[in-house]
Parts: C-alpha cells; sequence; structure tokens
C-alpha cells in the first residue's frame, strides 16, 4: 500500500497541478481527502488513480459534467458498459459537430486569405468579408 501524500506529490503523479487538484475535489470528482492535524491535504493512491482518470478524460476532451459521470460509473461495479457507451457517443458526435465547423470556418478563411493580394493596395476581401462588404 502506498503512503498519503500530499498535495504537491499528488499533482505530480497524476500529472494534474495543484490548483486543479483542490477544484477536482471542490467539484466532488474526489471524495472528501483525508487530512493532517494541521489540515494539510493528504491523498492515497485511489486518490491519485481518480486524479489520472480525470486528466485522461480531460485530455479526451469531456466537459466536466461528463467525467462526473464517467467517474461515476467507473466506480460502479454494477454499471452497464451501454451506459459509458452512450456518454461517449454524445461526446463524439459533438467533438464531429465542431470540427465541422472548424473546418468550414478554415475553407472560409483560406478562400479570403487565397483571394487578398497581400501587396500594397488598400483592398483586401478578408476586411470586406469580416465587414459584411
Amino acid at each position: 500500500m502506498m503512503a498519503r501524500v500530499a498535495i504537491g506529490e499528488a499533482a505530480r503523479q497524476s500529472g494534474v497541478s495543484a490548483r486543479m487538484v483542490r477544484h477536482y475535489e471542490g467539484l466532488g470528482l474526489l471524495p472528501p481527502v483525508d487530512r493532517t492535524d494541521s489540515g494539510y491535504r493528504q491523498y492515497g493512491e485511489a486518490d491519485i488513480h481518480t486524479l489520472r482518470f480525470v486528466k485522461r478524460a480531460r485530455d479526451l476532451g469531456f466537459p466536466m459534467n461528463e467525467i462526473a459521470e464517467l467517474a461515476g460509473l467507473w466506480h460502479d461495479r454494477a454499471r452497464t458498459s451501454a451506459s459509458v457507451k452512450s456518454i461517449a457517443q454524445r461526446h463524439l458526435a459533438d467533438l464531429d459537430q465542431r470540427i465541422a465547423a472548424m473546418q468550414a470556418m478554415r475553407n472560409t478563411l483560406t478562400q479570403l486569405v487565397d483571394g487578398c493580394h497581400g501587396d500594397l493596395r488598400p483592398e483586401c476581401p478578408i476586411l470586406d468579408d469580416l465587414a459584411g462588404t
């Protein structure tokens, strides 16, 4: 069994900043952690594992409410994989929609950049488009 560690060490081991460790604890993603007699937080192996879980979910772009759902399901041994998959599918659909919107923005901006001479003339289709003219 791993010894309990202070927040700085928990942050280092999980790859999450100490500020975010406190934030995740405040959101209830971590159960209340033990404290020393002087009030310092002490994190165990399970806490660090949960922090790594949250970090990985954040790296995949899941919003905090979905991370909370996923963490709850992760800790629930009676869960169904269908409920987990449903959350991931919703997130994937949201990512696909955001990617399509960004690709459309990129295509429009590419056309505007290609149409701009980029020389000493004052005419600029980029500014014209932004101005709605």
